[in-house]
């Protein structure tokens, strides 16, 4: 039996200049269980992909559809609010009672609970990183987009961090972006290559 169906992209055309289309009659589906990665230099439009999904950015044509999603930053420090605790900001987007989880997800991300009443600037940017990791899987996703987790991470840590996510591939698919090919091709299911700069 096939699993289900988290993303389905049909023909999609995006640009940002007339007559260079950074995304033609693309389409992609995206099963539950699979790590899809996209994998292209700075400015080919892997993150615009990501704003089109979110439908932060609207395309020219075609149609995509997805479960509900969440999304782990490239930058853990600019995606937790300085001023507030990480508990609070994990409180006010995962809206149902998530204490059973907590201790769960605590452990398996290997998170001491004191952590969370602290502040962003408080925690290493790996231990952030994993905050962010957690907040994502406490909105129970059947779609996790991952935009460049592991870039401010050493290759020891990042690849930890990928093995984390992986785990959890039983219950959603994984949309990844990276320009590291290398890490690409160790996890994903499939590599989607972008290499034309879409700035140009």
């Amino acid at each position: 039996m096939e699993n289900e169906v988290v993303l389905d992209i049909n023909n999609l055309t995006f640009s940002y200049k007339e007559n260079l289309p950074i995304y033609k009659n693309f389409s992609l589906k995206l099963h539950q269980g699979e790590l899809v990665t996209i994998f292209g230099k700075s400015g080919s439009g892997k993150t615009t992909l990501f704003e089109l999904i979110m439908g932060t950015m609207k395309a020219q044509s075609g149609t995509i559809e997805k479960k509900n999603l969440s999304l782990i930053f490239q930058d853990p420090y600019n995606s937790f609010h300085p001023t507030y605790s990480i508990y609070e900001q994990i409180k006010d987007v995962v809206k149902y009672d998530f204490s059973s989880k907590l201790s769960i997800y605590l452990k398996e991300l290997s998170l001491e609970e004191e952590l969370l009443s602290k502040k962003s600037y408080e925690l290493s940017g790996g231990q952030l990183q994993r905050c962010s990791i957690l907040r994502a899987l406490l909105m129970e996703p059947k779609l996790l987009l991952v935009d460049e987790p592991t870039s401010a991470l050493d290759n020891i840590i990042a690849y930890d961090v990928m093995k984390l996510l992986i785990k959890y591939l039983d219950s959603c698919a994984i949309l990844l972006i990276t320009h590291d090919l290398d890490l690409a091709t160790w996890c994903s299911d499939k590599i989607i290559r972008l290499e034309e700069d879409a700035r140009k």
